[in-house]
C-alpha cells in the first residue's frame, strides 16, 4: 500500500528546528498513516520533514532534491507577478471574465502548480486527490502557504479521494468548471524533463482510468470542463470537445455545460 512509505526527519537533530520538525513529522504519520522511522531507507521511495517542508524523495537518486510542494516558491510568484494571472493559458481554457470568481474543482492536481494560478486570479478552487501521498504533499504546501500569503490558502481546498467518486457526489458550493490533468504514458524518454513527472510515473503509474472523470465532471461542472491534453493524445473518453486550445505541447480542450 502507498501509505506504507515511510516517513523519517533529516533535519539535524542539533538544529532548533528538530523538534519542531518531529513533532511534524508525527501529525502526518498520525493522520496518512506513513510509518515514521530512524533512518534513510537504502532503496525505494520516502518522505521526509527538513526544515519544516515535506518531501518526496527516491534513495536511488541520491543527487535529485526530494519533491515538494510549494506555492509560494519564487517561480510560483514570479509566473504570478509577470505575465502569470489571466493570461495564462488555463485561465483562458477555464472562461474567466472581469472579476468573476469561480468555483473550481481540479481533479487531478499533481503538484498543484494550476490550481494555484487558478487561485491567484480569484477563484476558490477544490482540490480532489486520491494518492495518500500526494495528498499529503498538497496539504503541507497549503500549509506553508497560509504561513505567508493566508488569503490565498482560504481558498484552497484538499480532498481525499477517488475523483470520480467524489464528483458524484460532491456535497459542496455549486462548481463552475472542473479541470482534467491526468497523468498521461509518455512514450519518449524526453518528454519526462521534469523530475516529479518521473517519480509520480514510477511510484503512482498512469491514470488508466483517466476517461472515467470525465461524465461525472460534465454532471457537475454549471459553466465548462477543461482536459489537459498532450497534442499527440486522443480526447477523453472519445468525447469531442466544444473547442480546443492549442500550445506547442498540448492543447486544452474545452467542454461547454448547459445546464437547465
Amino acid at each position: 500500500m502507498l501509505s506504507c512509505i515511510p516517513l523519517i526527519v533529516t533535519t539535524s537533530s542539533d538544529s532548533p528546528q528538530f523538534d519542531l520538525d518531529k513533532s511534524l513529522a508525527n501529525t502526518i504519520s498520525a493522520k496518512w498513516g506513513f510509518p515514521l522511522v530512524a533512518d534513510k531507507p537504502k532503496e525505494g521511495f520516502y518522505l521526509q520533514i527538513n526544515h519544516n517542508v515535506l518531501g518526496l524523495a527516491d534513495a536511488s537518486e541520491k543527487k535529485v532534491l526530494p519533491v515538494e510542494v510549494d506555492f509560494a516558491s519564487p517561480a510560483s510568484l514570479y509566473r504570478k507577478q509577470h505575465g502569470g494571472g489571466r493570461k495564462e493559458a488555463i485561465v483562458k481554457a477555464i472562461g474567466l471574465k472581469g472579476t468573476e470568481a469561480w468555483h473550481v474543482v481540479d481533479s487531478t492536481p499533481g503538484l498543484g502548480r494550476d490550481a494555484f494560478v487558478l487561485v491567484s486570479v480569484g477563484c476558490k478552487v477544490t482540490m480532489i486527490e486520491r494518492s495518500p501521498i500526494v495528498a499529503a504533499l498538497l496539504e503541507d504546501g497549503i500549509r506553508r502557504l497560509a504561513m505567508r500569503f493566508p488569503d490565498l490558502a482560504e481558498q484552497m481546498t484538499l480532498l481525499h479521494g477517488n475523483s470520480a467518486e467524489v464528483m458524484q457526489y460532491f456535497n459542496g458550493e455549486n462548481v463552475n468548471a472542473i479541470y482534467l490533468d491526468p497523468m498521461f504514458p509518455h512514450k519518449k524518454k524526453s518528454a519526462l524533463v521534469k523530475k516529479e513527472m518521473r517519480l509520480f510515473q514510477q511510484l503512482l503509474g498512469h491514470d488508466l482510468d483517466a476517461d472515467a472523470l470525465l461524465p461525472p465532471a460534465l454532471k457537475l461542472a454549471t459553466h465548462r470542463v477543461v482536459v489537459k491534453r498532450p497534442n499527440s493524445a486522443d480526447v477523453l473518453a472519445g468525447e469531442k470537445p466544444s473547442m480546443a486550445i492549442e500550445s506547442k505541447k498540448h492543447r486544452f480542450d474545452v467542454y461547454l455545460c448547459q445546464k437547465p
